[in-house]
């Protein structure tokens, strides 16, 4: 048994059952507020998610960790970026934020192709604008 694990009693696979715990809880959590937000019932919001009403209430209290697949169900349904539901359940790193690239994950008029090709333009045009800026030694390889 490690210090860590005597001082507390619990084992390496309680504290693992409760990081998983904490992230449902909290995926589940924003998932909610998300769907209050936009003014969504439950049920509505299920049905625009192709995922059954059960399962979602399921997700929103934090009872079950929806895969990567039904995140991306459940984020088309509220008409938000995937990729912020995929970084708040820690599947994707979270990226560089910014005002322009926060209100464009953000809008809900646009599908998710145009947030892309949109945040993809932008990044090039701050490349051609300053060169040599965007691009760290940590990113490159290269050493400073």
């Amino acid at each position: 048994m490690t210090d860590d694990t005597r001082s507390t009693g619990d084992s390496a696979g309680d504290v693992a059952a409760r990081v998983v715990t904490n992230a449902a809880q909290d995926i589940g959590s924003f998932i909610k507020s998300q769907r209050e937000a936009a003014q969504v019932s439950l049920r509505q919001l299920s049905k625009l998610a192709g995922v059954s009403n059960p399962y979602l209430s399921q997700i929103e209290r934090g009872l079950r960790k929806p895969s990567a697949e039904v995140l991306g169900q459940i984020a088309k349904g509220l008409r938000m970026s995937s990729e912020v539901l995929y970084m708040r359940a820690g599947l994707l790193e979270e990226r560089p934020s910014g005002p322009v690239r926060d209100a464009l994950l953000a809008d809900t008029s646009l599908t998710e192709r145009q947030k892309q090709v949109l945040l993809e333009i932008y990044e090039s045009f701050r490349r051609e604008n300053a060169p040599g800026t965007d691009i760290q030694p940590e990113e490159t390889g290269e050493i400073s």
